[in-house]
């Protein structure tokens, strides 16, 4: 090879590592690859031991080839967005957001950094990606479908409760799937011949003052929209619902497991395993625009037979038979 063709050839090489994902570069070189994490919760939820779970099956070990910038709002919407900027002024390779507030405010501090969020109840809805099959942009994740639910949810309280013709909605204003919840809430609630309550709370003596307005406008039972604040407040929020006497039924697992009459949903917890698949695509160099939005593998049902014999209420047979678990 001559001198000249030498040189072209190590400016082509030059310029392809200079295209190349940053992340993917880091790798390459055996650098330790920074991850920010910002969610709405506080500190030391379980959650964030399946992601680091997930992380670890993958090979990526917090200390060792990784460091994971943790960022808690501690239930507070307005601090997302400092900690979303804190993230990208320390140009961290990744970020993973938790809860739609917190996506809204990384997508909102950075076009470049990838964004991935372990769960969203409708993140076509609530303006995160542009489609399913193709979110566009810097955002990726996975789906609980949560917001599609509702209805399912009303339709086993029937089921339950067939004298039930009011359900109360908690929600969080902040969140911006609200409205695609609401409205399977409510089309569930019109073919069940059932009326919807929405009340509102954003933080937890707006929980608290929630709960009383649901007895006086004599709400039969309780759901709520996914939030990752209420998840936080999942032992206060089942709580209230038993001293209140009002049948709680929600997407989360964890709801029932601390209380709840009741769940159905997708499983929260295999999705936080999960994430570390598009984190780990990712970092090899894939786009997040192209990678697909990733639905629930399975749905599950769990029925808290304590808590229905605390609230005096005998399960139909039927329902017993549909439980994929049944807490006694």
């Amino acid at each position: 090879m001559s001198r000249r063709n030498a040189v072209l050839s190590l400016l082509a090489l030059a310029a392809g590592a200079l295209s190349a994902p940053r992340a993917a570069l880091a790798q390459a070189r055996g650098k330790v690859t920074r991850i920010g994490y910002v969610t709405m919760r506080s500190r030391g939820h379980a959650l964030e031991a399946e992601f680091v779970a997930g992380m670890r099956e993958l090979g990526y070990v917090e200390g060792k080839n990784i460091a994971i910038e943790w960022r808690y709002a501690e239930g507070k919407v307005d601090r997302l967005p400092a900690l979303a900027a804190e993230l990208v002024a320390l140009r961290v390779d990744l970020i993973v957001a938790v809860s739609t507030q917190a996506i809204q405010a990384a997508a909102a501090a950075t076009t470049t950094i990838p964004v991935v969020f372990p769960a969203s109840s409708d993140p076509v809805g609530a303006g995160l990606v542009k489609s399913l099959a193709r979110p566009g942009g810097n955002v990726t994740g996975l789906s609980t479908i949560a917001a599609d639910l509702g209805a399912k949810q009303i339709e086993l309280l029937k089921l339950m409760l067939p004298r039930l013709s009011r359900i109360a909605v908690l929600l969080n204003p902040s969140n911006a799937g609200n409205p695609m919840s609401i409205r399977n809430f409510e089309a569930g609630a019109k073919k069940a011949g059932v009326s919807v309550l929405q009340f509102e709370a954003a933080s937890p003596e707006g929980i608290e003052r929630a709960f009383p307005a649901m007895v006086a406008a004599r709400a039969d039972a309780v759901t709520l929209a996914i939030d990752a604040f209420f998840l936080q407040e999942a032992t206060r929020i089942t709580a209230l619902a038993l001293r209140h006497k009002l049948p709680f039924i929600s997407t989360q697992v964890s709801d029932a497991e601390a209380g709840s009459l009741m769940s159905y949903g997708g499983a929260v917890a295999e999705n936080y395993r999960r994430v570390a698949t598009y984190i780990d695509k990712i970092l090899k160099g894939a786009k997040p625009a192209d990678l697909p939005i990733e639905q629930p593998m399975r749905v599950e049902m769990v029925l808290n037979l304590k808590t229905a014999k605390a609230l005096g209420i005998k399960v139909p047979q039927s329902l017993l038979l549909r439980a994929d678990r049944v807490i006694e």
